[in-house]
């Protein structure tokens, strides 16, 4: 069985595939001050809690944008699951012409979700990834990588008005029944959500034209389910597009 993970700035996503299947995935909060033995034990309770046992892992792939923690779960993989694991990387073959100016700039993350794009919805395409920032990533006909754009996170957004300001507070994401908020959190989450639909919306439309009409756009991350409902150039939001480009990245590459 293969162990997927993708570890990301604020949450690390591990997938358990036997196969093409997923059979399970978790998520923790990304934290560097973890060690390397803190690490195998999360993640033999992790697969206990699962039924399974350390044992059944016999191969691992990562991609991550957080060197420290990935040098720590490394090293839990080969000393806790005695497996060295796959990292995405220069050298690891993707099926995919990287078209920046300089590839190595490009986060690991971003080619996976490209290249799971591409396999699993076809081209040209556009990925639009919610984490602690959000990136567009564009894959044009000929399923080349194109780049994309980037721009803070939804949570960055409410967590810059809170520190930034003396009398807003921090406010959950949510969807309001109206744009027009009565008072400061409903105005705040107004503003937060409606805001950042319509930036999406936006952004997407741009996209396609450059791309053409017949582009697929795919969703996922945190909340791509919350903001993506109502982005109607989104075709599909797929959560496990990460963990599902990540085992395609090992099938090809074993």
């Amino acid at each position: 069985m293969l162990l997927a993970i993708d570890i990301g700035n604020t949450n690390i996503v591990f997938g358990v595939f036997d196969g093409p299947k997923l059979q399970f995935s978790a998520r923790a909060g990304t934290s560097v001050q973890k060690t390397e033995d803190e690490w195998a034990i999360f993640l033999e309770r992790i697969l206990a809690m699962k039924g399974q046992g350390v044992g059944h892992i016999d191969r691992a792939i990562m991609c991550s944008v957080v060197p420290p923690v990935s040098k720590a779960l490394c090293a839990a993989t080969r000393n806790g699951l005695g497996i060295d694991t796959m990292v995405v990387g220069p050298g690891i073959k993707t099926g995919m012409s990287i078209l920046y100016e300089n590839p190595k700039e490009v986060g690991t993350d971003r080619v996976v979700n490209a290249v799971a794009a591409s396999r699993f919805y076809g081209v040209p395409a556009v990925v639009v990834d919610f984490g602690t920032a959000v990136t567009f990533d564009a894959i044009n006909k000929r399923g080349d990588y194109l780049g994309g754009a980037i721009l803070p996170g939804i949570t960055l957004g409410a967590q810059a008005l809170f520190s930034r300001t003396s009398k807003l507070p921090m406010v959950d994401i949510a969807r309001t029944d109206s744009v027009i908020g009565r008072n400061t959190i409903a105005s705040m989450q107004a503003g937060l959500y409606y805001g950042y639909v319509s930036l999406v919306q936006g952004m997407i439309e741009r996209f396609l034209q450059e791309l053409g009409k017949d582009t697929r756009v795919v969703a996922t991350g945190g909340q791509a389910q919350l903001i993506c409902h109502e982005c109607p150039c989104v075709q599909a939001i797929d959560p496990d597009l990460t963990l599902k480009g990540l085992q395609y990245l090992s099938q090809i590459n074993s």
